[in-house]
């Protein structure tokens, strides 16, 4: 048996999903280093439909095990590196 394991939601009151995903974006920068978050798994929806989830980042798995770290509507070839995410 696995242990439990927790997910945040935290409400925010940005009214523009594209600040939402400038929330995300700035989170992923600032806490990258915490190895418990799971930012490739993050998705925005709206508050009254949070069965529509919009992914933001691609999230592909690439060799080595890492994942894209570009956002989910990338053109061109997966990255790794976070900083290749532009808003």
């Amino acid at each position: 048996m696995n242990d439990p394991h927790w997910i945040i939601h935290l409400p925010i009151t940005f009214t523009r999903a594209d600040e939402a995903a400038a929330l995300a974006v700035a989170l992923r920068r600032s806490l990258g280093h915490v190895l418990a978050i799971d930012f490739g798994e993050t998705t925005l929806s709206e508050a009254d439909r949070q069965h529509l989830r919009t992914p933001v980042w691609c999230d592909h798995r690439l060799p080595g095990g890492s994942r894209c770290a570009r956002r989910a509507d990338h053109a061109g070839s997966c990255s790794a590196d976070c900083a290749a995410s532009p808003l």
